[in-house]
């Protein structure tokens, strides 16, 4: 890990905080005064969407930014955003601009795994020590290929001395089950997922001994299928219900009513969101938007749609899927 002192003029930051015009305003009338002031830089915490359009006009109005991140990339919460409320923007649309433009700016430097250790100084002239993690690559001959990724000869190991490994042993029609799964897949490149989804399919969810036996037959270390288990809406590590119910929790949903809903169906089924009947007939779960904002609101059921929902309709609708 590394340190860095960065001298940093926050006084201009407030400034600017203000309104760009104020800061345009400065410039003109102070004249010669102004440009005296843009002395030292500019520390700009946070690369979401916000720190990076605060640290491209700072950057155009003459400063040095340096634009700190504490993950190993910038783009925030948007960056995993298909769309935007409300106008329904392509995130990505929005973001590459402003990702190439940091990239090529003269003068912005981009600072990623970094964590803040210390501030002192005075309004005006602040000192931040930044603490940066190591990356383990080479930054300056990186090209974000991948390949280092793809060929990291310990990445798929599973770190366990043999004759500590225990044997994970399977009922004998869920073996059978597993292995014809695994033996369809097992030649094709990136075999894990297509195995997953049929074990997610024929299971309802993925049992935990069943990703432990598919980590020991394809040799793949099961901390890596845990991850790609974990990340995906869906798979799920708990067994849910033959009838999966989906409340829309959008925007518009949300302000005509979802609440309501969500309530209603949890008082009637007797379980609480994310959880499944005792009976495994219904799973219970909230989405952020399902996309069918002009019927609002929406739930789905196995994928079939019931727009305009009113609470009293909530039991026989139930009733039909018994």
């Amino acid at each position: 890990m590394t340190s860095l002192e960065i001298n940093a003029l926050f006084k201009t930051v407030a400034q600017y905080t203000l309104g760009h015009n104020t800061l345009q305003h400065g410039i003109q009338v102070m004249g010669e005064q102004a440009v005296q002031t843009k002395v030292g830089s500019v520390l700009v915490v946070g690369a979401g969407i916000g720190g990076m359009q605060a640290a491209l006009d700072l950057a155009e109005s003459g400063i040095k930014v340096y634009l700190a991140e504490s993950k190993a990339c910038i783009g925030g919460v948007m960056s995993q955003l298909d769309k935007t409320f409300p106008t329904n923007d392509c995130a990505m649309c929005t973001m590459a601009p402003r990702l190439v433009e940091i990239g090529r700016h003269k003068d912005i430097e981009l600072i990623t795994l970094a964590d803040i250790e210390d501030i002192e100084g005075e309004p005006g002239n602040f000192n931040v020590r930044l603490r940066k993690r190591a990356r383990y690559i080479d930054e300056d001959k990186c090209t974000g290929c991948g390949a280092c990724v793809e060929n990291c000869p310990v990445r798929n190991i599973i770190y366990m001395p043999s004759e500590d490994r225990e044997e994970v042993e399977l009922q004998p029609e869920d073996k059978k089950r597993v292995t014809n799964i695994i033996d369809t897949y097992r030649d094709r490149k990136s075999s894990l997922m297509p195995i997953l989804q049929n074990i997610n399919l024929a299971y309802g969810y993925l049992p935990a001994d069943v990703l432990k036996y598919i980590s020991e037959k394809l040799n793949i270390a099961f901390s890596l299928i845990y991850q790609i288990a974990t990340f995906y809406n869906a798979f799920s590590l708990k067994p849910r219900g033959r009838h999966i119910i989906s409340i829309c929790m959008g925007t518009t949903c949300y302000v005509r009513g979802a609440q309501t809903i969500v309530d209603r169906l949890s008082s009637s089924l007797d379980i609480p969101v994310g959880e499944t009947t005792r009976d495994l007939k219904f799973t219970l779960e909230t989405v952020r938007c399902l996309g069918c904002c002009s019927i609002a609101p929406v739930i789905t059921i196995d994928g079939e749609t019931y727009g305009r929902l009113k609470t009293r309709e909530i039991p026989k609708i139930l009733k039909g899927y018994e």
